[in-house]
């Protein structure tokens, strides 16, 4: 299992993502749930994924080749966040669909960020393809173990908020449920961007013996 949360503020956005695949008694493993994309001075994202770990990292491979190989859709080409959150839907409906044995392995993405001349909006895609976005009522997406940490985000955040405030109940909200469930664990990556800063999403990332 994994936690990821992603919240939109007037400000800008804020995400936190655990990094905890496996956590059997002898045997814990770790891998990234976060990836950051960007053209600076054009656009910037930021994408979270939870879900089987095999779909979630041929989805982030395709988003990679796509950009890298300078096809016609990428990442690189949206014009809009509609059509960012559009696109890897269907990534990952196809990734999905294309899992040996008939079998449907699913995932969920969290996909947030900014196009120049263009507000900074977050969305939550779910297995299908579809997906919903943030509001001012309720500014922040979870997907993974999402119900420990709800909590604190309901009572703390809400658009108007900074990006430290926000970025503390987010950490708040992960560290509730690192201490409740045992699926969800360090390192613990954290992204936050502030609203038309084109150029760079500040990123960093804490390990369990952080001193932080």
């Amino acid at each position: 299992m994994t936690y990821c949360v992603t919240i939109s503020l007037n400000q800008g956005l804020i995400s936190v993502s655990d990094s905890r695949t496996n956590a059997g008694v002898d045997n814990l493993s770790s891998y990234s749930k976060m990836r950051t994309y960007g053209m600076p001075g054009e656009r910037q994202f930021v994408i979270c994924a939870s879900g089987n770990l095999a779909t979630t990292q041929n989805v982030f491979d395709q988003i990679e080749q796509d950009i890298d190989s300078s096809e016609a859709v990428s990442l690189m080409t949206v014009k809009t966040l509609v059509d960012a959150a559009k696109y890897v839907g269907k990534t990952s409906v196809t990734q999905q669909r294309l899992t040996p044995g008939g079998h449907i392995f699913e995932a969920n993405f969290l996909v947030s960020g900014q196009i120049i001349r263009a507000p900074c909006r977050a969305f939550l895609i779910y297995p299908e393809g579809n997906y919903i976005t943030s509001s001012p009522e309720t500014p922040f997406l979870q997907i993974g173990e999402a119900k420990y940490g709800k909590p604190i985000l309901d009572r703390l955040v809400n658009v108007n908020s900074s990006l430290e405030q926000a970025v503390y109940c987010a950490l708040l909200s992960m560290d509730a449920t690192t201490r409740s469930n045992m699926s969800v664990g360090p390192p613990i990556d954290v992204s936050m961007y502030r609203k038309d800063e084109l150029d760079k999403i500040k990123h960093v990332r804490f390990s369990e013996d952080s001193p932080y």
